[in-house]
């Protein structure tokens, strides 16, 4: 076992403390295209909404940002439909047509998938800042 002194402990922390954001914004990053992807893949037919163009499904994206100390990442679609697929309508809309459509699920079943690929991430990141 090597010892270490405190001078060295101190240097290997400073170290990792300057190279922490960037393996952090990675693994977000990361964590993203892999939560598009999942989402995108439960968007390909039941129990999920069925695909008739692939349009609906291929407008998820990830947005990665580096924020002070750390990362987010949004991960959404801008096509109107997406909420009411993923939570169902029942009503009129706007135009007085009437619908009673069920939810079809498919970013809320991807969140516990997303929640431990970031996990796991942050630990890889922790990890290489301290190599």
């Amino acid at each position: 076992m090597t010892t270490v002194t405190a001078d060295e402990l101190a240097a290997r922390l400073e170290r990792a403390a300057d190279q922490l954001p960037h393996a952090i914004y990675k693994g977000v990053a990361h964590t993203g295209m892999v939560g598009v992807a999942r989402i995108r893949g439960n968007a390909s037919g039941r129990p999920g909404p069925n695909v008739i163009t692939g349009d609906y499904r291929g407008s998820w994206k990830p947005v990665p940002h580096r924020i002070p100390y750390g990362a987010m990442c949004t991960l959404g679609t801008d096509r109107p439909q997406g909420r009411r697929l993923e939570f169902g309508f029942v009503g009129t809309d706007s135009l007085g047509r009437s619908y009673n459509q069920p939810p079809f699920a498919h970013v809320g079943p991807a969140i516990d998938f997303i929640s431990g690929t970031l996990h796991a991430q942050m630990r890889l990141a922790v990890a290489e800042a301290l190599s």
